[in-house]
């Protein structure tokens, strides 16, 4: 628990003009709150207690001017102690501290430092130096901030070198992950051009299937009709061969009507005692003569003219 003498005594009352003297107080704790509630003390005194660190509150103290943190048991200064960054005193003198926050490196305004018997890294300790008196502690502020900003440069550095690192293997990872959506692309791109192959070939086999199904019907369909045209062809042949005696037989029959129109003509109206009439008649009795002078046609007309 935190000593300050008890809760009751008011740290106001210990505040003399700008300076607060909490040391030799046993304090294990820091009391930040207590603290942030007077702006007026820039002087804060903290030594030969018993503090083995410091809040991340503390660093909200801003308005500290000189701090004195010697003879505790402080093992480091929280991450963001740089912003104090109107510090211009800082005794670390007899603590346990082996490296500095590298927003050390921030503390800008830093003209006194003394980092004696701390068990420092041996880097930062030679940079250090002693601080003995006045003119070393000046030396050892600007050393040390210097080499803190060095680290901080560093750090930062590095840091981007990890970013570029970190940006580097996203980026292998997401041209990796693109190639491999890429090729999965041209797996189902290849899948679906296949897919879409069979299914032509099927479209193109149901196809030739159903035109060569519709070739064979009509080749059953028109070899019987051949047949039949083979029939009619020579049924139809078979007239042909009579054509011109059908031909010559309807002539002649039409001669004789005609003849015989004629000749009722010239025998019966008074065509009869035309010169062309005359000629008819004349043939006509001379064909009649002829015939009945036949032996066979008197035969036949014999009977006819017995009836």
């Amino acid at each position: 628990m935190a000593k300050s003498g008890g809760k009751g005594a008011s740290l106001r009352d210990k505040l003399d003009g700008n300076e607060l003297d909490l040391s030799l107080g046993d304090l294990t704790e820091v009391p930040v709150k207590e603290l942030a509630a007077l702006p007026k003390a820039t002087v804060l005194d903290l030594s030969c207690n018993k503090l083995t660190s410091l809040p991340s509150d503390f660093c909200g103290l801003t308005h500290l001017v000189k701090l004195d943190l010697s003879k505790n048991r402080l093992q480091q200064l929280p991450a963001d102690f740089g912003r104090l960054v109107n510090l211009q005193h800082l005794d670390l003198l007899n603590n346990r501290l082996v490296t500095l926050p590298v927003s050390f490196a921030q503390l800008k305004n830093l003209k006194w430092l003394d980092l004696k018997d701390n068990p420092l890294d041996p880097v930062l300790a030679k940079v250090a130096g002693d601080c003995l008196d006045e003119k070393q502690c000046k030396q050892s502020a600007v050393r040390v901030l210097q080499h803190m900003k060095i680290v901080q440069a560093d750090q930062e550095r590095e840091k981007q070198k990890r970013l570029e690192a970190e940006r580097e293997i996203e980026k292998k990872r997401e041209a990796k992950q693109r190639a491999k959506e890429a090729q999965e692309r041209e797996v189902r791109k290849k899948e679906k051009a296949e897919e879409k192959e069979r299914r032509r070939k099927e479209y193109d086999a149901v196809k030739a299937a159903n035109k060569k199904e519709q070739e064979k019907k009509p080749k059953k369909e028109t070899h019987q009709p051949a047949k039949a045209k083979s029939g009619s062809r020579s049924v139809k042949s078979r007239p042909q061969k009579h054509s011109w005696s059908w031909a010559f037989l309807k002539l002649l029959l039409m001669v004789l009507l005609s003849a015989t129109g004629i000749l009722v003509a010239c025998q019966v109206t008074d065509l009869q005692w035309q010169p062309f009439c005359i000629n008819v008649n004349t043939i006509y009795e001379n064909v009649i003569h002829g015939l009945r002078s036949h032996e066979i046609l008197q035969r036949v007309l014999q009977p006819n003219s017995q009836q």
